[in-house]
């Protein structure tokens, strides 16, 4: 193991006690990871020995020295990519091409990224400034807004503001796209936005709670509500997908924080207190290291 990717939602079960996976507490969190290939099992091809990969665990195992992958779970990172990149866009670079696909954003329209400082998020401005879009990043912290702004967002907005809203309206009138991954308030507030032909993203709940969008008002605003759903195959493109783009330069992880092994308790405090830029890490054994 080099690195273990950090997920908001497993500080939430962590909180709650509530595993989203076939596991019985004790849990080791952690799903996504990256590392080298140091033994094969009987039939699996010895050339992976050495070979730099990520892979998902099924939701836990991760924060770990060592772990035990399917080796058909497996995915190669291309040599330009390093492999701590490989690791933050291994979830987050799937999850941002399939919310992007499944909007179907185009040329000229304009697409609110709640979040957008974040690891999904970064990537959804990325996407959709490459697309052609006009971006607006929704961020509670400057930082993160300043980050959006080098990514490709022409226009931010602080959340928190009550006036946020009319002063998005007054910058491009609405939008056309809303990436969702506040909810509650902020993705309500967000919907508002959406004129007739939008499409709305949901896709977290960094709030406490996914926006709840009723059937009839959707029909009656003319907006499609897209779920973003995938096979599991699908989604292992995906996330081959997300490597390739960044092996081309065409998609940049952002990683603001990396966290030793032993400080998992305060990486989750980190992602829980929202002070994290981008992806948050865990360094079990990190390239360079003697």
């Amino acid at each position: 193991m080099a690195y273990a990717n950090i997920t908001f939602i497993e500080t939430q079960y962590r909180r709650s006690g509530f595993v989203p996976f076939p596991a019985k507490p004790p849990v080791v969190p952690g799903n996504g990871v990256g590392g080298v290939v140091t033994e094969v099992g009987a039939g699996v091809d010895p050339e992976l020995v050495g070979r730099r990969v990520v892979a998902g665990l099924g939701g836990s195992g991760g924060y770990a020295e060592q772990v035990g992958v399917d080796a058909a779970a497996l995915l190669s990172v291309p040599d330009a990519v390093a492999l701590a990149d490989a690791v933050a866009v291994l979830a987050d670079g799937r999850t941002a091409l399939l919310m992007s696909d499944s909007a179907g954003v185009r040329r000229g329209e304009r697409v609110l990224v709640e979040a957008a400082g974040g690891g999904v998020g970064s990537l959804l401005v990325q996407l959709s400034s490459a697309a052609g879009a006009t971006v607006i990043a929704a961020a509670g912290d400057g930082r993160k807004r300043e980050l959006a702004v080098d990514l490709g967002a022409e226009l931010t907005v602080d959340y928190r503001d009550p006036k946020w809203v009319e002063k998005v309206r007054e910058r491009v009138g609405g939008v056309d796209v809303v990436f969702d991954a506040v909810g509650g308030e902020v993705g309500r507030a967000a919907f508002d936005l959406l004129g007739a032909g939008g499409r709305f993203v949901p896709f977290g709940a960094a709030g406490g709670a996914l926006t709840e969008v009723p059937a009839d008002l959707a029909a009656e605003r003319d907006v499609i509500v897209v779920s973003g759903s995938a096979s599991p195959e699908r989604l292992r493109e995906y996330s081959r997908q997300a490597l390739e783009e960044v092996a081309a330069g065409r998609l940049r992880p952002v990683i603001g924080q990396r966290f030793p092994l032993e400080r998992a308790a305060d990486a989750h405090r980190a992602i829980e207190s929202r002070r994290t830029v981008g992806k948050a890490l865990l360094e079990v054994w990190p390239e360079g290291r003697d």
